[in-house]
């Protein structure tokens, strides 16, 4: 069984971030790994022109101190990306977008990519269209990113999205096995999430720490709602999670409060 004290501390940040200031921030902090995050395409293209300068990002990070370590896909707007839509040109064109930002993380070594399931509202009688459309897609980027040397991982989702429970995501991980998953600790609405930990398992291979009120997704920083906190981190060691205690939360907050949240969640 592994223990939490080998899970080094991780932050998920935005392209504003990819910037030496604020990499040796991070790292005079002790954050040591990063997510580069962002939820619509046009930063990616518009602001970092991350297809051709992922490369120099990634330098430009690890002189500081910090190693990107994982590139979260963008999943909007919905009606450009949406792996589970019906219509087979919006899930071609997600393909061919997401495997360009994925060839070029692959390239500058950066070895695991996040990607969501769906967009959302969905009513219940077209999620299992739904369901199967989405294992089309994700099945086939996560073959394209096994070769471009990157870790496709595949996060659990709230309200109507796919993947709100550990049934729905054992149906991607079974079709799918060379896939991997995110955990979102603040995404379970339905189910509990030391349930859903236990169920997925060893296919567990990063996280997005944070936490909510079990209404919503909030994003507050751990020990802020009402999370069981000794139960999730005894359940991530029993299911041998060995992989980053990344947060995706504390957008704001100075990186030495993330890193004071850390030391003290994981004592």
């Amino acid at each position: 069984m592994t223990t939490r004290t080998s899970w080094p501390l991780a932050l998920s940040v935005g392209p504003d971030a990819m910037n030496a200031e604020a990499f040796r921030g991070m790292a005079g902090a002790g954050i040591g790994h990063i997510e580069l995050s962002s939820g619509a395409i046009a930063p990616f293209y518009n602001v970092l022109d991350f297809p051709h300068k992922a490369k120099d990002i990634v330098s430009l990070a690890r002189e500081n101190g910090v190693t990107i370590s994982s590139v979260h896909l963008p999943f909007g707007p919905f009606s450009e990306i949406d792996p589970a839509s019906p219509d087979p040109a919006v899930r071609k064109a997600i393909v061919k977008i997401q495997s360009e930002l994925m060839g070029a993380a692959g390239e500058a070594g950066i070895g695991m990519a996040i990607i969501h399931p769906s967009g959302e509202p969905y009513r219940e009688e077209e999620r299992p269209e739904r369901i199967a459309c989405a294992v089309d897609v994700i099945g086939e980027l996560t073959g394209i990113a096994k070769a471009a040397g990157v870790t496709l991982c595949l996060e659990n989702l709230p309200r109507t999205c796919l993947c709100r429970t550990s049934d729905e995501m054992l149906c991607f991980l079974d079709a799918i096995p060379d896939l991997r998953v995110v955990f979102d600790t603040n995404h379970s609405l339905k189910e509990d999430n030391v349930h859903y930990i236990k169920a997925v398992g060893d296919k567990i291979v990063t996280l997005h720490v944070s936490d909510y009120d079990f209404v919503d997704e909030k994003h507050w920083l751990p020990m802020e709602g009402k999370n069981n906190w000794p139960a999730i981190l005894r359940a991530l060691e029993e299911v041998d999670y060995s992989g980053r205690f990344l947060y995706e939360s504390g957008a704001g907050r100075p990186y030495s409060e993330i890193a004071d949240n850390y030391r003290t969640l994981l004592a």
